[in-house]
């Protein structure tokens, strides 16, 4: 009997905190996941409309090269073993950004701090 009251009382008045939780469910995983990648992608699409010859690129399998030719959906890559033609798609970022923009930070600071010394 102490269980059927249970029941009956925790029926009542659901619906609203119902609908209300799974739509804060779904604005925290916009903001968290949705928003995030739609950026992610966005900016990945600029990058490979903004690609000239000769930048230092890596590609998302992972070669390293430098930008030969460029056509309007393909590039031509030079690497060490020859020249590879990729879809531009397939360019995942700048090779000189991702390897060395933490270790020139650190670099030019360590030389600022290096100068206010003498």
């Amino acid at each position: 009997m102490i269980q059927t009251i249970f029941l009956q009382a925790g029926a009542q008045g659901g619906g609203m905190s119902m609908l209300l939780m799974f739509g804060g469910m779904f604005v925290i995983m916009y903001f968290f996941m949705i928003r995030p990648q739609q950026k992610k992608a966005k900016q990945e699409k600029q990058f490979q409309t903004d690609i000239k010859r000769g930048d230092q690129v890596v590609t998302t399998s992972g070669i390293h090269g430098k930008i030969n030719e460029i056509y309007d959906d393909a590039v031509i890559i030079e690497t060490g073993a020859g020249k590879i033609k990729f879809e531009k798609a397939a360019i995942s970022r700048e090779l000189t950004a991702a390897r060395y923009s933490k270790t020139t930070d650190k670099a030019d600071k360590a030389e600022k701090a290096v100068e206010e010394k003498n």
